[in-house]
């Protein structure tokens, strides 16, 4: 079992959501699909679920090609979208038996799966309450009930600890765990800590293309650190954060201004001696520096810098 997706775009009319998208999944695990608003996630689970079909490209399934007319591998995905539609006239009992109707699952196996999901997702107190009536980290509960009731082998999971307080989010996160000793759960959400608590790899999109692709641990040890810099001057903060690209060719460099101060965030490999470059730059270039630390290569910093964009720079 696994997922590939191959060179994969979507078009719509004049506008490209998602450009040559290529990953593949062979291991069980939690993969956190990341990326600003407009990226392209929804439209590439939506793929993958068979909602949508590519514009070019292909997925596949278990080595088998999925698409909007392939109903037999919709047993094998489960979909939470960040939406969640619900038929609230139902009571909880009755949507989700529904759920595992139309997914396929063995008329045998309802009966245990639907206790299983009850249990798992905390809706015993709602079992026989009409779905209108339910709050709306209620209404999270039973959605995801309705993505894992037939067993699926991936599992797509958009924001589902959204609406939920916070022991209702350590339960989830624990569920999420426990599938993806044996399901490959992908995972979307703009909770970075979520994702540093939960998966195993993480992929960023931006403007529909992949931008990284890398796991939980190569992110913690990266060699490359960061280097908060904030300095004074009349130029903006494009044409300081280019002065630093060219001068001083860091991994990377993205800033933005306020008032008169330009802050800096670069990438650099070793940071003490790049301190002393940027200290002498600034001097050159006659720029006041106010300040200069190091912060942490971690989720936050990567996703900010590779979703900002290499040397991109705004006014604020």
């Amino acid at each position: 079992m696994g997922l590939e997706i191959r060179g994969v775009t979507k078009s719509f009319v004049s506008t490209t959501a998602v450009d040559n998208l290529t990953f593949r999944l062979d291991v069980p695990s939690v993969v956190g699909f990341l990326g600003p608003n407009g990226a392209g996630k929804t439209t590439t689970m939506r793929m993958i679920t068979g909602f949508l079909a590519p514009t070019m490209g292909e997925i596949l399934v278990d080595g088998e090609k999925a698409g909007i007319d392939n109903t037999s591998l919709k047993s094998k995905i489960g979909y939470l979208p960040e939406s969640n539609p619900l038929y609230t006239e139902l009571e909880v009992h009755e949507y989700l038996k529904f759920a595992a109707e139309l997914s396929g699952l063995d008329p045998a196996r309802i009966g245990e799966r639907l206790k299983f999901v009850v249990e798992r997702c905390g809706l015993k107190d709602v079992l026989y309450d009409p779905i209108y009536r339910l709050s709306k980290g209620y209404r999270q509960r039973v959605g995801l009930a309705q993505a894992i009731i037939h067993d699926p082998q991936i599992l797509i999971l958009d924001e589902p600890t959204s609406g939920l307080d916070p022991n209702q989010v350590v339960g989830i996160r624990d569920l999420i765990s426990e599938l993806a000793k044996e399901k490959f759960v992908i995972l979307s959400t703009h909770i970075l800590s979520e994702v540093q608590a939960l998966c195993d790899r993480v992929l960023i999109i931006n403007k529909g293309k992949l931008v990284l692709d890398a796991t939980i641990d190569q992110l913690q040890h990266s060699e490359t650190a960061v280097l908060d810099v904030s300095v004074k001057t009349g130029m903006g903060a494009e044409e300081v954060a280019d002065v630093f690209m060219k001068g001083l060719a860091p991994a990377g460099c993205s800033g933005k201004k306020s008032g008169g101060i330009v802050s800096l965030r670069i990438r650099a490999k070793d940071t003490e001696e790049f301190r002393e470059r940027v200290f002498e730059l600034c001097v050159s270039r006659g720029y006041k520096l106010l300040e200069m630390s190091n912060s942490a290569s971690d989720l936050e910093n990567v996703f900010r810098e590779l979703t900002l964009g290499t040397n991109e720079a705004g006014q604020e």
